[in-house]
């Protein structure tokens, strides 16, 4: 695709200078292509998404309508840091839809990787498409496409476009970011003032913790992941430098523990962290003894139902980086 080749005359975007640069030439586009239509944005939260939803902030105000979708398997705290940034912050034109209820009664009981993930996107699909039908005026559907994709997946960026909207719902594309890399886009964040936690935030698959629930989710298994992944981030936080990825997981398979003098079965929480370039190899993180401890320690007396904490060092291969 002709329109889809990154221009050779493009400057890598480095400084804050290139960065202002980009944003207003992208505004100027912006206002050209949509006019004074509306554009709708899947707002995961993710770096992507969030620095497109800036931008078009930035360029057409509250012609832009963000949907953001909690099925919950968002990180502790995300949905909130979603609202505040966006609809508190930059006064974005935000429709939040809590829908855990219907994710979760969804994937009750499954427990194939694929399965899950099949049905977290169609439900994400089907939601999203819903809240689309509900509107009125949307003629564009903005994507946090950004280059890579382009060149791995010939365009189509699934987690983005929500796996494909119905054909009722086919809007013309706004995808500001197209041409650049990761390293470029969280430039481009920083110099549109959006928070520290949410550029510099670190790769999460699309199905969120449903693939670090391993095997069939239940609530309880869910919110010990959900606690025990925001422990083991604010400590590996405070390496430096700190890991490309880092993150618990815990099986769907209970041990033998000891609480007030008996014997009772709690989860093994897994903490994983590892380096890579491309994300095809992956090498282990040696973590320091003393945070392991700290992490363990922290997880054990405060996340129920947990009763072991084990460190994951495997490589990728054989080992991939996820769990599912």
């Amino acid at each position: 695709m002709a329109d889809n080749k990154r221009p050779e005359t493009m400057e890598r975007i480095t400084t804050e200078a290139l960065a202002q640069a980009f944003i207003d030439e992208q505004i100027k586009a912006i206002r050209e292509q949509v006019g004074d239509k509306k554009v709708l944005l899947a707002l995961s939260g993710g770096v992507d998404s969030s620095v497109v939803a800036a931008l078009l902030i930035k360029a057409i105000g509250n012609n832009l309508v963000c949907v953001h979708v909690n099925h919950g398997l968002l990180r502790k705290g995300e949905p909130e840091m979603v609202i505040k940034v966006f609809k508190e912050e930059l006064g974005a034109n935000l429709i939040y839809v809590d829908a855990v209820d219907r994710f979760l009664d969804k994937l009750a009981g499954v427990d194939d990787p694929e399965t899950k993930r099949k049905i977290i996107g169609k439900e994400f699909i089907d939601v999203f498409a819903e809240e689309a039908g509900k509107l009125d005026g949307i003629a564009f559907l903005g994507q946090g496409t950004i280059y890579p994709d382009i060149l791995e997946s010939d365009g189509v960026k699934a987690h983005h476009n929500v796996g494909g909207l119905p054909e009722d719902l086919q809007f013309e594309l706004v995808e500001p970011v197209k041409f650049l890399y990761k390293d470029e886009v969280r430039v481009v964040g920083k110099t549109l003032g959006l928070p520290d936690n949410m550029v510099y935030r670190q790769p999460f698959p699309g199905p969120g913790l449903g693939v670090r629930c391993v095997g069939a989710i239940t609530r309880d298994r869910l919110e010990a992941v959900r606690e025990a992944d925001a422990i083991v981030r604010e400590e590996i936080d405070k390496m430096d430098p700190t890991p490309w990825q880092y993150f618990c997981a815990i099986p769907d398979f209970q041990s033998t523990g000891i609480k007030d003098g008996k014997r009772y079965m709690g989860w093994a929480v897994v903490v994983r962290a590892v380096n890579t370039v491309d994300a095809v190899t992956a090498e282990s993180v040696e973590i320091p003894w003393d945070m392991l401890k700290r992490i363990r320690d922290r997880i054990i007396e405060t996340v129920p139902g947990v009763n072991r904490v084990l460190w994951d060092i495997s490589d990728k291969p054989v080992s991939t980086i996820e769990w599912e």
